[in-house]
């Protein structure tokens, strides 16, 4: 497992390097909390002004523009408002955060502080998947040490602010990756998506504005504050400012989790020269899903010769998104009808049920691969999938009826050959 800073200098991965990375003392000797003390000296509003600038993006899969969702909060309620670490990472494919936690646990307590402190709120929480108890036990092992050294709790560094964070344990459902279900799942209830608007930044957890963002994001902002907004954007381009976590799987030689400077050129040379190129040398490359389980997948022609840059808009203008960045790797011994069914099977067992679109057809979409991969497909499956698939996107309560038919849309799309294998008279899809 591969775990390295390409085309930039670690800045996320930094503690990774240093032995005890994870402890107060050595993120401190390394500058930690530094951009604190700093932060603590300038006005909120400016603080916002910076993440904006920095055109710091959403890290969890989003990419909703930092800054611009802090700006959201309401200024002068009597409220209380709170700052939510979304660390539930349930994206198949995304496994980035999980090392941030273990290794670099401060700049995740110190990007939150900061946070509470630009947005006026006394008050964090960080929601961690069940499937992650271990790195509830190191995250509240390193607040303890911010408590211990007044770095959490009553006047921060003397400055006169308050601040506590707290940890909590989901069950593993994915769909808590959601913000708003997180958060009801955070109040106690079950992990349902809540209707927008009201939006979590107004009307958030227990009905108080409310800032949900990922782990890498919060990471970021102490890097921000250090280096000034521009000059953190300027590592990446301009509307996909600084540096970007990738976790990488799949048929590569060199599987790990990579920093690259957004807008990296390009996929091609990443997969074949940084991750070491195929597993095996006797296949070649023949799909990518690069951005976690629910973006499009793409094919070997649409990134090998295409200059394919890495950040928001490069793959979207090639067919796909970015999403969290968990970009899974497959050679051409794949069956891409076998892995859609594996996806789908994922998603109808974590739908929540709220909704009928992605209720009912998730389940009537495996019952269709289950039939197809029995030697029983149709020529007319196909389509009748995509029609289910058009009954689900855009129609069901939360965007996990959207994760679920785009892989399967852009599967039929992109591969048609392995689908058209699996109908019994092998009539063209």
């Amino acid at each position: 497992m591969e775990i390295k800073a390409i085309g930039c200098e670690p800045l996320s991965l930094k503690r990774v390097f240093i032995e005890n990375g994870h402890t107060l003392k050595v993120y401190q000797d390394t500058g930690g909390y530094r951009s604190l003390k700093t932060a603590l000296g300038m006005a909120p509003d400016d603080i916002i002004q910076q993440v904006k600038d920095s055109a710091l993006r959403g890290r969890g899969g989003a990419g909703f523009p930092t800054g611009m969702k802090w700006s959201f909060v309401p200024k002068g309620t009597e409220k209380p408002k709170y700052v939510v670490c979304n660390a539930d990472e349930s994206e198949p494919g995304s496994f980035k955060d999980r090392y941030l936690m273990e290794y670099d646990p401060h700049a995740l307590i110190e990007g939150m502080i900061i946070a509470g402190w630009a947005l006026g709120s006394n008050t964090g929480y960080i929601y961690t998947r069940g499937e992650y108890k271990y790195l509830i036990d190191i995250m509240d092992v390193a607040l303890a040490e911010a408590r211990d050294a007044g770095i959490l709790g009553k006047n921060i560094f003397g400055a006169g602010f308050d601040m506590d964070i707290h940890t909590h344990t989901g069950a593993g459902a994915y769909l808590c990756g959601e913000e708003t279900a997180l958060l009801s799942s955070l109040e106690g209830f079950r992990g349902h998506p809540r209707m927008k608007p009201p939006f979590p930044a107004v009307e958030g957890l227990y009905a108080c504005p409310t800032v949900v963002n990922n782990v890498e994001t919060f990471t970021s902002i102490p890097q921000i504050i250090e280096m000034g907004g521009i000059a953190w954007r300027d590592l990446g381009t301009e509307k996909s400012g600084g540096t970007k976590l990738w976790s990488i799987s799949g048929h590569v030689k060199k599987p790990g989790v990579y920093e690259l400077p957004m807008g990296y050129a390009d996929m091609e040379k990443f997969i074949f020269d940084d991750c070491g190129g195929m597993l095996r040398a006797e296949y070649g490359l023949k799909a990518v899903i690069p951005g976690g389980s629910s973006v499009y997948i793409m094919n070997a022609g649409q990134i090998v010769g295409k200059n394919v840059t890495l950040d928001y808009e490069g793959l979207v203008a090639a067919g796909s998104m970015l999403g969290t960045g968990g970009m899974m790797v497959m050679d051409e011994s794949v069956d891409v009808v076998d892995t859609t069914k594996n996806l789908t099977e994922f998603y109808k067992h974590e739908s929540c049920g709220w909704c009928t679109p992605c209720r009912e057809g998730t389940d009537w979409l495996v019952k269709i691969f289950d039939r197809i991969a029995s030697g029983g497909g149709r020529p007319q499956d196909v389509q009748l999938m995509l029609d289910l698939c058009d009954n689900i996107e855009g129609k069901s309560f939360c965007p996990l009826g959207d994760a679920a038919a785009w892989p399967i849309q852009s599967a039929i799309k992109q591969f048609p050959e392995d689908f058209r294998k699996w109908v019994s008279n092998g009539s063209s899809v």
